[in-house]
């Protein structure tokens, strides 16, 4: 298997003393002493942000460093994809052309397309074959500023088949130098072998399949598609329990097609994310509130099915529970491979605010991953995920439709873009 890292060694080093940045409001650590419209500047050492505050105000340890001349670049923390299936064989083109005539997302399923479609896919390519067709899915994210990443599994529903797919995440995370966390999603629908026996594969997926794959190191969380064509909260809670034995968090497709009650369940795990909750109820939201769980919004797989129930969104904004927005990216529901495009659909078909939505793809996108100490925020003390942007304002990040706009992006401490041509100018001395 290979198993390199494809960065290439000649990727420049970020760190340095990065000046003349204008950071966005709420997207780096609140203790930054700054005033409003100040250019900031963001030192980075050995890969790790070390400080961030007002250019007058640099320590004078760092002063001998090289600089990088942000040129006043608006600058967000690196972009954070915090719900994807990205690992999968095949297509489902046609079903989005039967939906389109007239056919319901239950009917499809019903009928044997939907997830077990992706599963005949994704069971019949090899390891190295998914590997390849994953590869430009996650680089055209990369591309946009993306730093960090959930990948799912959940079109094996066969040991070995998670394992392949969860390998392949693995694989994804090394060879491109991005945080990925591995999500096991082996209770996402009965594969055909199980047809009419749902208790029983539920015990496979607790008692084989996820301890197996937890002790190989591929789990970071677990998730449930807990819905009517799908997995009852009774065999949900036993997914859960299962993984709280294995002390891993939970997460849960929740309420997309029907209120099930899903997130209060999940909630009592104290689950970091309920995702889609398009039919979440106010006992759902104040669970979810109590246990800090996030609502991940995914405005892409509401688009393509054409939903008209939106999620309760004033209702989370109320309860004050954090909104994440993902691209939930698969080959069913949700093609899209840009987290600029959700964050404008959240905006406009959710009727997010700005601020909310550029915090669903960063910090609170971190959030729902267990990530929010090292991604998420411009802060001293985290890993070096930056993204410098030629946008005159921050709404332009929400504003344009099928643009990528030019970015410099830091992640993992490396320049691994810099369409903005931002070079170190050497040092200077003193403060």
């Amino acid at each position: 298997m290979k198993n390199q890292k494809q960065t290439s060694p000649t990727v420049p080093s970020a760190d340095g003393v990065w000046e003349a940045l204008r950071l966005v409001p709420g997207l780096s650590h609140p203790d930054v002493p700054l005033a409003d419209d100040a250019l900031a500047t963001v030192v980075v050492e050995r890969g790790v942000v070390r400080w961030v505050g007002p250019g007058h105000a640099l320590p004078p340890a760092h002063a001998t460093l090289p600089r990088f001349a942000g040129q006043g670049a608006l600058t967000t923390p690196g972009l954070v994809d915090c719900h994807t299936h990205l690992v999968y064989g095949g297509q489902r083109a046609n079903e989005f052309a039967l939906r389109l005539a007239g056919a319901s997302y239950e009917e499809v399923a019903r009928a044997g397309g939907g997830i077990v479609s992706s599963v005949r896919a994704t069971r019949e390519a090899s390891e190295d074959e998914l590997f390849a067709l994953a590869l430009p899915r996650l680089q055209a994210l990369l591309d946009e500023g993306v730093c960090a990443i959930e990948i799912k599994s959940g079109y094996g529903l066969a040991l070995e088949h998670e394992r392949k797919q969860l390998r392949v995440a693995r694989r994804l995370g090394e060879a491109l130098g991005v945080t990925v966390r591995t999500t096991f999603l082996g209770a996402h629908a009965l594969p055909p072998e199980y047809a009419g026996r749902s208790a029983a594969y539920t015990e496979l997926v607790c008692k084989e399949m996820l301890p197996a794959l937890a002790a190989e190191g591929l789990v970071d969380a677990v998730d449930v598609f807990c819905e009517r064509i799908a997995f009852t909260l009774a065999e949900t809670e036993q997914v859960f329990q299962a993984a709280q034995k294995l002390g891993i968090p939970v997460k849960l497709h929740a309420e997309q097609l029907s209120d099930m009650g899903g997130s209060a369940l999940a909630a009592r795990y104290g689950a970091l994310s309920c995702d889609h909750i398009e039919h979440l109820s106010p006992t759902g939201i104040a669970a979810m509130k109590a246990a800090g769980t996030v609502a991940v919004l995914l405005p892409g797989a509401y688009y393509t099915l054409r939903d008209t129930q939106l999620p309760p969104i004033q209702q989370l904004r109320d309860a004050g529970v954090p909104m994440a927005v993902s691209t939930d990216h698969n080959p069913g529901t949700s093609p899209c491979l840009s987290l600029l495009l959700m964050a404008n659909m959240a905006c406009t078909l959710f009727r997010l605010t700005v601020p909310e939505a550029l915090a669903g793809i960063t910090s609170h996108a971190a959030r729902a991953l267990g990530l929010q100490d090292s991604h998420g925020l411009i802060a001293a003390g985290r890993p070096a995920n930056f993204v410098l942007w030629r946008l005159r304002e921050a709404a332009e990040l929400a504003y344009w439709l099928g643009q990528k706009p030019d970015c410099t992006i830091v992640r993992q401490g490396q320049v691994v873009r810099n369409t903005l041509a931002i070079q170190p100018q050497g040092t200077r001395h003193g403060a």
